[in-house]
């Protein structure tokens, strides 16, 4: 990216969530520490996100937001039960964040994640950035759930926010 189209911070945390997916799944599936795939990513994946061949550099990739990366990881590791319980809650009877598709596990975890803990960001920009996450994964069911189980779980975490709307 040259200087005058460098990329600005919601886009750097765009970044940021699209990556913590990955790790979250990473860990997830092969039952690694959140702190270590966070150490493999910082050091071997997030440079050369989405970049295929590392001898023509893709210009317009965008350099994730590290910090929030981490915290996004670290943080559904240190409150996984808090956040599965919270999911729980949300999905319909009969069905548990267990029974979900490990990618869609790990979108739903980051973003409860971020409304339990990132007030800093409005409930709205959660909820949009991770039910387009779903979409890149997903075709229409999937972002659909994200988005109810998210909305649900942002209007008992948020009232005062989630009323604004």
């Amino acid at each position: 990216m040259t200087d005058k189209s460098k990329p600005s911070i919601a886009q750097r945390r765009s970044a940021a969530r699209f990556a913590a997916i990955q790790a979250l799944y990473q860990a997830d599936v092969s039952q690694v520490a959140a702190g270590r795939v966070v150490q493999e990513y910082s050091e071997f994946r997030l440079d050369g996100l989405g970049q295929r061949d590392a001898d023509e550099p893709n210009e317009n990739l965008i350099d994730p937001d590290r910090g929030f990366f981490a915290d996004l990881v670290q943080g559904v590791e240190n409150r996984l039960d808090d956040i599965d319980d919270l999911i729980n809650g949300a999905l319909e009877k009969g069905w548990t964040v267990k029974r979900l598709e490990s990618v869609l596990r790990s979108i739903m975890r980051a973003g409860t994640y971020e409304l339990m803990m990132r007030e800093d960001v409005p409930m709205r920009v959660v909820i949009t950035e991770y039910v387009d996450a779903a979409h890149s994964f997903f075709d229409e069911n999937e972002p659909r759930l994200v988005n109810a189980v998210l909305d649900r779980i942002g209007k008992s975490l948020r009232p005062l926010e989630a009323n604004k709307d």
